[in-house]
Order: structure tokens, then sequence, then C-alpha cells
């Protein structure tokens, strides 16, 4: 994503605050320090996400500070899956999920949703684990575990196995995208969540994500549990550690891929979604009504827009509209243009004005980790792939007639393939015309 044209098609970090020239750098949070939960809390959230989806510019950068904040120490080693046990391979997991391998200033090896901060990720090991029971702070340049205190009035309930709780520093992300920093949080809280889970389904593990919403601090949790031959591995998911790990292709995106991906990406958003439901289990006191939808995904080219048909799931795709909506769609978000020559553009809907904080943790968390399984399938179908988190009065239900401030946009994914094909695509000329009712 970003704040201005200027800046919309440099690569992943390589901006201003991304830190990619500078040294590896680690340190505790400081004073001052937004808390972990805090843009994300109830009395908060729903405020600054009206905030960032409004017209106002951010602010000038502001330093950024360390990149990891974890307790000072060499930490400990990440242990592997002891031989005499049937336990998670902690070490191949995290490894995979959120350890960055290259030079060139990434902060984990997966696509994210732009936010500048690793994910905080804290792993709990209940009695008789791998290592000491109690809570541990990954760091994920170094790719150790450094012991944690108890929070103040925890109550660790003794449960066996391993859990990962997934927060956030944002101060390195409000130091570029300032107010619009918190629906960015949330995505890549979602990106990170589906890379460990995708990692785990490769590996054998049988992960368990808490993506409900109903927490600030922390959003997600993540429970690995002991492998289990009878169950086999989560249906319909590609995995990480065996495969092409999904990176943001650089823009601009262009080349229509073939009409099947996008509709094999849509499938595979709707299943994540599922998946992500079915995990949470019974809702918890504040969480929302469970007849209040998931986000569904659009698929936006230059023909139409179009969504799966809840009736026929494995069916063709369902026409919402005639015409190329990618230039609404550019213009919407955050001075990135280029989303108008776009292969094809998919766009999570839902969200509205009025929704309150669970939901909105919730629809944000959801739609990041979908959008990354939905990266992985891309990278598997040679098809360039780039997440669109921050977006401003995109409206698509008004835009075609429906209520205002219902069907609002909450994350996107820019498809395009490499090198774009010669001539038209397909042999087809390009249909400039604008879906009915958009301006």
């Amino acid at each position: 994503m970003s704040r201005t044209p200027h800046d919309a098609t440099l690569p992943a970090g390589t901006g201003p605050s991304a830190g990619g020239a500078r040294p590896p750098g680690d340190g505790p949070r400081g004073e001052g320090d937004p808390e972990p939960g805090g843009l994300l809390a109830d009395g908060v959230l729903p405020a600054a996400l009206t905030r960032a989806r409004g017209p106002e510019p951010p602010a000038p950068d502001t330093p950024a500070g360390p990149r990891v904040t974890v307790p000072p120490g060499p930490g400990l080693p990440v242990p592997g899956a002891r031989p005499d046990r049937c336990e998670p391979d902690l070490d191949r997991l995290l490894r995979a999920a959120f350890v960055a391998s290259d030079p060139a200033g990434r902060f984990r090896p997966a696509a994210s949703a732009g936010a500048l901060h690793p994910v905080d990720v804290r792993v709990r090991i209940g009695p008789d684990g791998p290592l000491p029971a109690g809570r541990y702070a990954h760091h994920p340049l170094r790719h150790r575990l450094h012991p944690l205190p108890e929070p103040a009035g925890a109550d660790p309930d003794g449960t066996p196995g391993i859990l990962v709780e997934l927060g956030i520093t944002a101060r390195r992300t409000v130091s570029h995208y300032g107010h619009r920093a918190a629906p960015l949080l949330l995505l890549d809280l979602g990106h990170a969540t589906g890379a460990l889970y995708a990692a785990a389904v490769d590996l054998g593990t049988e992960p368990r994500c808490d993506l409900s919403g109903t927490r600030a601090d922390p959003p997600v949790t993540i429970r690995l549990e002991r492998p289990d031959n009878d169950r086999g591995t989560r249906p319909g998911t590609p995995g990480t550690v065996g495969g092409p790990r999904p990176r943001s292709a650089p823009p601009p995106l262009t080349g229509r891929p073939d009409p099947e991906i996008p509709a094999a990406l849509l499938r595979v958003l709707a299943d994540a979604h599922r998946i992500a439901a079915a995990d949470t289990g019974e809702p918890a006191p504040g969480a929302p009504d469970p007849g209040e939808p998931d986000p569904v995904w659009w698929a936006a080219d230059e023909e139409g827009l179009f969504t799966v048909d809840p009736g026929r799931p494995g069916g063709p795709l369902r026409r919402r509209a005639r015409g190329d909506a990618r230039p609404w769609l550019a213009a919407r978000a955050a001075g990135q243009g280029w989303l108008a020559d776009a292969g094809a553009i998919l766009f999570a809907v839902g969200c509205p004005g009025d929704a309150d904080a669970v939901r909105i943790r919730r629809d944000h968390l959801r739609a990041g980790f979908a959008a990354h399984l939905a990266s992985i399938a891309a990278a598997r179908l040679g098809t360039g792939c780039r997440p669109i988190g921050s977006w401003q009065g995109a409206d698509p239900g008004a835009a075609l007639g429906r209520p205002a401030n219902r069907e609002l946009i909450v994350h996107g994914l820019a498809l395009g393939t490499t090198p774009p094909p010669p001539g038209p695509p397909n042999g087809r000329p390009p249909v400039p015309t604008p879906p009915a009712g958009f301006p």
C-alpha cells in the first residue's frame, strides 16, 4: 500500500521508514510507545477506522524506532520436535512463518498487508513441553526465544501443548502510515496467522486459530495441537514449507490472468473464511452475532465484477455488474493509480461503518488470513499477487445503488501475469465502460 502516488511503486522494504538500509536493531518497548493493543482497543478502534477510511492524508514520517521489541539477552534456541514425542516442530514452524532469510530488509519471509513492524510473536509452552513451561518472546531476526514474565493478573491454565499469541507494536507502522495504521495492523496480523497456519498444515500439525476479534491484546492466538495421523491435514489449504513463499509482487501488475485463476482464488478465500469461522468455535461473550457475515470477496477485471455463487460454490462465478471498475478502485486505494491497469483485483467487502470494535477486528483479521492463503495459491499458480490494505471512501455497495456505508472494502489483492501477455488478453479488446452505477 502507499501513502502517496510517489511511493506507490517502491518495492517492499525500500520505503523511507521500512529499514532496508539500516542494520538489524532491537530493543525493549520504550516510554511513550503505543501499548500493544492500544490502537485496537474497544474505545479507540471504531473512530480510528473511520478516520483511516477518510480522505485525510497521513502526516510526515516520524522516527520508527527499533525493529524488534524483545527482552535483552541471548535468548534460547528454538526447539524442534523431540524424536520420542508426538509434538509440533516449533523450530521449523516459526522459521517458515516469521524469520526473514534475505538481506533486503524484510522482517519476515511472507507477504504482508504493509505494516512496518514484524508481528510480536509470543509462545506459551505448557507442561512437558520442549522448553520449561512459560511464555517466550520470539526474536524474528535472530530466531531465538526469550523468556517472559507472566502478565500481571494472568492465571496460566497449565494446558499441555503450544499456544502462539500474535500481537503488535504499533510504533513503526504509525511512524509511516499515521492515522491509517490501525486497519493495516489488523490485516497484517491476519497475514501472519495465515503464514503460521499454512506452515503448520504443511508439517502435519493441527493449528486452531482464534480470529474471533474478541480481544485487543493479543488479538490472535493459534493453538498448535499434537499431530494426529488419524485426522490428516486440513483440506483446501496449500502449505509454505515445501513450496514457494508468497512475496508481494512489485507493481505494476499488468496482464490479465486466465479467468480460472481469479475464480480459483475466490474459492480459496471463501474456504479460508470458513476455516476461520470453524476454528473460532462457540461465540465468546461480546462476540459478533453469528448471523453477521464475514466479508465477501469480489473480483474485478476489465469485463465486470464477480463473486462466488453461494448456492454453487464450485460452479461458475456470479456476475455482479458489467464494465471495468479498476479505475474506480485505483482512485480509492491510497494513491495506487497503477491498480487501474492491474490484471485483476480481488477485494473483500464488509465491515460496515457502524461496526463495533469486535467486528472490526474479526473482519480485518479474517480478511488478512484469507488473503494470505490466497497469495500462497497464487504463487503456486504462477500469478503475481500484491496485497492492498489501505482504502479511502471505498463503498462499492453504494456505487451500485445499495445503502451507503454497509459494504465497504476491507482488503484487496492485485493480480497480474508475468510477463504480461502480448496484445489484448484472451484476444478480447478491453471494456472501458464502468459497471452500472459507478461514477
